[in-house]
């Protein structure tokens, strides 16, 4: 082969790498409800569809005078499962698979459920095809992993709190050629996540922010906030992280605008990204 075959040879090889990376991309929905497109294959997570102030906020925690979703979906219902391989249901409290959904999702679609107690509650609302994720799902070439973590402190897992908070997964995405992505789930920062990490070596991070919180235990969040944003930029010097589950629930502490002056003042903007509704970003 001459030099200017070679060449072309591998300037086409890079163009297609480019091209398969750029088609890959998340969609923030609202609150932790997102598409997530990799090799071709689009799956819908944690659909939370009711409209604007549907439930009262949750009892006990911040703001619970407040009703959510404190706003409306930026799509219509039906794209937000348009084209998906599955739905991705991490847990199922209320913020994350809400009586809107269960009505108006169609019921033979598959849904993903951590363990059989959830896969037991979803077909009871009707639906036909669930599937508990217990180790490994394939997708075409996509592999969809599942991931453990912690929704709450062992403080809080040790009283009453521990029953309403329960288990949450995390999911990890791979394909060969394509950018391996972590979704981490409702889970404060624990070794669950450390192990995700060091095992599957993310280049894309999508993380629950909102540092929600529970009135009992004022001084503790019950899922992730700016500081755990920091510690994944340090931790993986390479990755994207993108930051969701903020500005849709009434138990959050911190919004959108907290996180960009954050990320703006700790100078760790140029690979954090803080989606808004509707907003997509490429992998």
């Amino acid at each position: 082969m001459n030099m200017n075959k070679l060449f072309a040879a591998v300037v086409l090889s890079a163009t297609l790498l480019s091209s398969a990376f750029a088609a890959d991309h998340y969609q923030q929905i609202r609150n932790a409800t997102g598409r997530i497109e990799i090799a071709g294959k689009t799956f819908l997570i944690d659909p939370m569809l009711g409209k604007k102030d549907a439930y009262p906020g949750f009892e006990n925690t911040h703001n619970s005078q407040l009703r959510f979703p404190l706003v409306e979906l930026p799509v219509s219902i039906e794209d937000t499962y348009k084209g998906v391989e599955g739905i991705i249901v991490t847990h199922t409290h209320l913020d994350h698979w809400d009586p809107e959904a269960q009505k108006k999702l169609p019921k033979d679609i598959l849904i993903i459920a951590q363990h059989e107690d959830d896969a037991k509650l979803i077909r009871s609302q009707g639906f036909k095809n669930v599937k508990v994720l217990n180790g490994t799902m394939q997708f075409g070439d996509v592999t969809v992993v599942k991931t453990h973590g912690a929704h709450g402190t062992d403080e809080m897992f040790a009283s009453s709190l521990s029953e309403i908070l329960g288990e949450a997964m995390g999911v990890v995405f791979t394909a060969k050629g394509h950018k391996t992505v972590y979704v981490a789930g409702d889970t404060l920062w624990n070794a669950d996540v450390n192990k995700a990490i060091v095992k599957y070596k993310p280049d894309v991070l999508v993380l629950n922010t909102g540092d929600a919180r529970n009135l009992n235990f004022p001084d503790a969040g019950i899922i992730m906030g700016t500081k755990d944003v920091r510690h994944a930029y340090e931790m993986l010097p390479q990755a994207k992280i993108i930051t969701v589950h903020m500005d849709a629930v009434n138990h959050t502490t911190v919004s959108r605008a907290d996180m960009r002056a954050y990320i703006k003042e700790n100078k760790i903007d140029d690979r954090v990204v803080v989606p808004n509704d509707g907003e997509t970003v490429n992998l």
